[in-house]
């Protein structure tokens, strides 16, 4: 009797994301099962999300990482499939899963696929931003979110990880304003954690570590071939690296870097 193939649960962590999530959803209609993980959104990412046929839990938001190792734990299923709502797995990258999974998932632990963004109007296809490799679909039993840090998270396996064909779009930002402050808050958050880690930033990295970012990305990996986008990308990142370094280093002043919290009335 013929073995029937893995069953895979879709897990997605949201917080007020509407606008979004319906195509995320769309894209995983071949998965067994969707969980949400929702943040108490005050939009209507619940309703898109159970329409949709989501199973929906609410969980306070703790850092993404943790939050997305408990919508991996709480999946029925063992292979678990895990995008943001800004995500969706195209036509490619769907057929080369079923495929996989036709086949057991045979000896792989875990699988990575490109992530390719759009970038106000334009996929960026070079640069630091492609191909951007993530290992997302992978048996929880042999691994998951693992580790301390909370921001820039990654899963890992105990395993051999392969590399699917395909792409999984990705939809990061919906202005340049939401981009900077998301970007000045996980660089706040990179610059904690490093500082609890021990590590120290110089007056050198200052200088020379957004530099370096902008200049890599941007022509020693053809960066500069997507066009305006690309230069705009470039920049904001070094940005980013400029920012974070900032932050460790008034960190090692004994300096604030965010506003502490305010007492309510």
């Amino acid at each position: 009797m013929k073995t029937p193939p893995p069953r895979v649960s879709a897990c997605i962590i949201t917080l007020n994301e509407a606008g979004r999530l319906g195509d995320c959803l769309a894209s995983l209609s071949f998965c067994d099962e969707v969980v949400v993980v929702d943040s108490f959104s005050t939009d209507d990412t619940v309703a898109i999300a159970r329409a949709h046929g989501a199973r929906v839990l609410q969980r306070a938001f703790e850092g993404y990482r943790s939050q997305k190792q408990f919508a991996v734990e709480q999946a029925a299923h063992d292979w678990v499939l895990c995008l943001d709502a800004d995500e969706r797995v195209d036509a490619t990258l769907r057929a080369a899963i079923e495929a996989e999974r036709a086949a057991g998932f045979a000896d792989a632990a875990g699988y990575r696929f490109a992530r390719l963004s759009n970038y106000f109007g334009r996929f960026l296809r070079h640069g630091n931003a492609y191909p951007d490799r993530v290992l997302r679909l992978f048996d929880r039993r042999r691994g998951g979110w693992r580790g301390n840090r909370e921001v820039h998270e990654s899963a890992s396996v105990d395993g051999l990880v392969k590399t699917l064909r395909g792409d999984l779009l990705h939809f990061p930002y919906r202005s340049l304003e939401q981009q900077l402050l998301k970007t000045q808050r996980y660089a706040r958050m990179m610059a904690e954690h490093d500082f609890r880690r021990g590590k120290r930033a110089t007056l050198a990295k200052l200088v020379l570590a957004p530099a370096w970012r902008f200049w890599r990305g941007y022509l020693l990996r053809g960066g500069f071939l997507d066009g305006w986008h690309g230069l705009v990308y470039a920049y904001v990142r070094a940005n980013y690296v400029r920012q974070k370094t900032v932050m460790l280093w008034l960190l090692q002043q004994g300096q604030p870097v965010a506003d502490p919290p305010q007492d309510r009335p």
